[in-house]
């Protein structure tokens, strides 16, 4: 049975604006931070080597997101990532964080595309990928 891959953030100081809650551009760091930790953990890629050395990147095509509810400074947000659908060359990634009391505070979800990094043309997804990717689709 599939599964999300799970991660917890703690909320610091330099995530938030003057009043303590994340500063919203923030959480599109995290959701970067959560897709890198998605491979590193989730499909045992890793991911900076999937860069420099495969010379493949996962750009953002297209983000949908709400703001449910604030995130505050010193709150675990546990950040959930599963697969919606997979194409020929981009994945759509939905992402959850929730609060304390498992309030959802975020959801998102993003379209990226599978593209070398030397001509910036889609790539396509396939083998070993492709077979890790599929086992979180939900």
């Amino acid at each position: 049975m599939n599964k999300p891959f799970e991660s917890e953030v703690l909320i610091r100081f330099h995530h938030c604006d003057p009043a303590g809650i994340v500063f919203y551009p923030q959480y599109f760091v995290l959701f970067n931070e959560l897709m890198e930790d998605w491979f590193n953990h989730g499909l045992e890629v890793n991911f900076a080597l999937f860069h420099i050395r495969g010379r493949l990147g996962l750009p953002a095509v297209k983000v949908e997101c709400e703001f449910l509810a604030p995130c505050k400074i010193g709150e675990i947000l546990r950040l959930r990532l599963s697969v919606k659908r997979i194409g020929r060359t981009s994945l759509t990634l939905n992402i959850e964080g929730r609060g304390p009391g498992n309030e959802i505070r975020v959801q998102a979800t993003l379209v990226v595309v599978l593209a070398e990094l030397d001509t910036f043309r889609p790539a396509p997804l396939s083998g070993e990928l492709l077979e890790k990717v599929q086992r979180f689709v939900l």
